[in-house]
């Protein structure tokens, strides 16, 4: 299926304030255009220009001084796209990109944690892909995506071979829309009987589990893909902002 792809206003609009802060077209300090220029100029309702602001501020593009209005910070110091975000790097990494073994590519009973996630009824068939991941010849992560049978069939989402793309190409041009967000869970367990062959790791041990629901911008999700890691093997990292 061919898919093409628009991002949506609020997203074309984050963009172009961004290049325009950027290029020092609003540098830092100045005021942002008001709620009801930004309207006018892009031919755009109000929810859509209120989201993009939102992102711009969380991002820490902007900052609101109440009663004042919106005021530039410029580039955060931390670039958001730069950010290590464990869900984001799952769902676009290539399989090519790192050394791995496929030990799953076929349709199981979808667990319970998973069906919840993905709004499945308890037992439906569920499409599962997972592999083992090695780094200098040791096992250091298992990795699995979860998705509806339906967004499976008819990709290479559900065959042996190496896909020539991230998780997120498969599943977006499968479902003819775009995913929007990524909610996360992260949990510690003790190993089952397998990770512990896979893995190489005792009952004992304690593991991480990272739980990425990708959803689109209705909130309604479309894949899970999951990492478990050796928790003496990893050091989950995130940076944000202070405010």
């Amino acid at each position: 299926m061919s898919f093409e792809y628009t991002p949506p206003k609020y997203a074309q609009l984050i963009a172009e304030l961004e290049r325009r802060i950027d290029s020092g077209e609003y540098p830092p300090g100045s005021p942002l255009p008001s709620e009801h220029q930004l309207m006018a100029e892009f031919g755009m309702a109000r929810p859509t220009v209120v989201k993009a602001l939102g992102v711009l501020r969380d991002q820490g593009w902007i900052v609101t001084h109440q009663g004042k209005g919106r005021f530039v910070r410029g580039r955060p110091a931390i670039p958001t796209g730069q950010q290590a975000r464990a869900g984001r790097e799952l769902l676009d990494r290539k399989e090519a990109q790192v050394s791995s073994r496929l030990l799953v590519s076929g349709e199981v009973e979808v667990p319970n944690r998973i069906a919840a996630y993905l709004g499945l009824k308890p037992t439906s068939p569920v499409m599962l892909r997972r592999s083992l991941i090695e780094h200098d010849n040791e096992p250091t992560e298992i990795s699995s995506t979860w998705l509806p049978v339906e967004v499976a069939q008819g990709t290479a989402l559900g065959e042996p071979g190496e896909l020539k793309q991230g998780i997120r190409r498969y599943v977006e041009s499968a479902a003819g829309t775009a995913l929007d967000h990524i909610i996360e869970h992260v949990t510690a367990r003790n190993p089952s009987k397998e990770e512990c062959s896979l893995l190489g790791v005792k009952s004992s041990a304690a593991l991480l589990a990272v739980y990425a629901v990708a959803c689109d911008a209705t909130g309604r999700p479309w894949v899970v893909v999951e990492s478990v890691l050796p928790g003496d093997r990893h050091e989950l990292e995130d940076a944000y902002l202070i405010r």
